[in-house]
């Protein structure tokens, strides 16, 4: 370390020890892959290599995993999020257990906050319920849904989910979508008054309802720095308007991330990135070439877009980046590590990441 103009530098990147919100917190967010298989072909490998990346990660000081849920991907993204994570649960000690997110529109309120409550309990209070309502046409579409009714079920599923959760007298419930008789629901979850609400959300207006309901906030990967700083401006007036403390550590801000010093291997992973997104977008597509809004639907040029939020690159160029993210209020950074293909490879950026990238942002 050295002296300059009262400012120390750390790890190749200049740190003002005056500078009280220096640190940052880190998590990860993602999915697995289980494709469908014949009698050779073991579906549950993807799944067992996301466990175990979990698990190095928590020993390497993340903080959480965020994990997705989607249906009829046709290449095996996580559909079955609470018991995955429960596996993972069952294998860490510390890790949050985020789902980011759990689509209300297609759940059943008393299931899901039976098994939400269930994980809850088993991880020793260490869920994070990330809830949203959908946006992709073909999941909807393959559930006989109409999309028209994901504002009205979503809100629906909300007022059960919480009231399950709070309630310790018996209660009945006559809504639009569902109808209950006299249930208390069991078990409670290990939270009081219920488990922290995350919630995806990519509008102002959207923001400020999250922001309303005293929720936390995740923000996609795709968003523009501009985007993602007027997105957490909004969100923190809305709670400061509220009489609340805005806390950084409320919003959860998601970016693609790949630690490598080969200028080639940066853009093969890059493009490997941009063809996951095109072929996500198609699922997101409604047969009139409609693409509806969604969190991570940044409008653009793809390309654009795809280098301007990924984080891929050396340590250095990695940390310039998150740097610019906490100027504009960013204190926690959820990463994805899809870049890497996978693998061993995927692992050992997660390494680097951890041994290069997270000390310059330690307090």
């Amino acid at each position: 370390m050295g002296l300059n103009d009262g400012r120390l530098y750390r790890a190749s990147r200049w740190y003002d020890p005056l500078w009280e919100n220096d640190d940052m917190r880190f998590g990860l967010f993602g999915s697995a892959s289980a494709r469908r298989g014949g009698a050779e072909f073991d579906s549950s490998e993807g799944f067992r290599d996301f466990i175990d990346y979990n698990v190095e990660a928590e020993a390497l000081g993340f903080h959480s995993t965020f994990v997705v849920e989607h249906h009829f991907t046709g290449y095996g993204q996580v559909s079955a999020t609470l018991n995955l994570l429960t596996w993972v649960g069952a294998r860490t000690r510390r890790l949050r257990l985020g789902t980011a997110v759990m689509v209300l529109p297609w759940h059943n309120p008393v299931l899901l906050a039976e098994q939400a409550a269930t994980l809850d309990l088993l991880s020793g209070g260490r869920l994070d319920f990330g809830i949203g309502k959908g946006y992709r046409y073909n999941e909807f579409a393959g559930f006989r849904m109409s999309m028209e009714e994901a504002d009205a079920r979503f809100e629906e599923c909300l007022e059960v989910l919480l009231k399950a959760w709070t309630a310790d007298e018996p209660f009945s419930h006559r809504g639009k979508y569902w109808e209950f008789d006299d249930i208390v629901v069991e078990p409670p979850p290990a939270q009081k008054p219920h488990p922290q609400i995350w919630m995806g959300a990519g509008s102002e207006r959207s923001i400020r309802q999250v922001a309303a309901h005293g929720f936390n906030l995740l923000l996609g990967q795709y968003a523009s720095l501009t985007s993602v700083a007027s997105h957490i401006a909004a969100y923190k007036s809305e709670v400061e308007a509220r009489g609340r403390r805005f806390d950084p550590m409320q919003v959860g801000v998601t970016r693609a991330f790949f630690v490598t010093d080969a200028a080639e291997e940066r853009e093969a992973a890059l493009e490997r990135r941009l063809q996951n997104r095109v072929r996500q977008l198609k699922l997101a597509t409604w047969p009139d070439g409609t693409v509806l809004g969604g969190p991570d639907r940044a409008t653009g040029d793809p390309r654009t877009i795809n280098e301007a939020s990924a984080m891929y690159g050396t340590p250095d160029g990695i940390a310039k980046i998150l740097d610019e993210l906490r100027n504009v209020g960013v204190g926690y950074v959820l990463i994805n590590g899809g870049g890497s293909g996978g693998g061993a490879r995927g692992r050992e950026s997660l390494r680097r990441f951890a041994r290069d990238v997270m000390p310059m942002f330690a307090e």
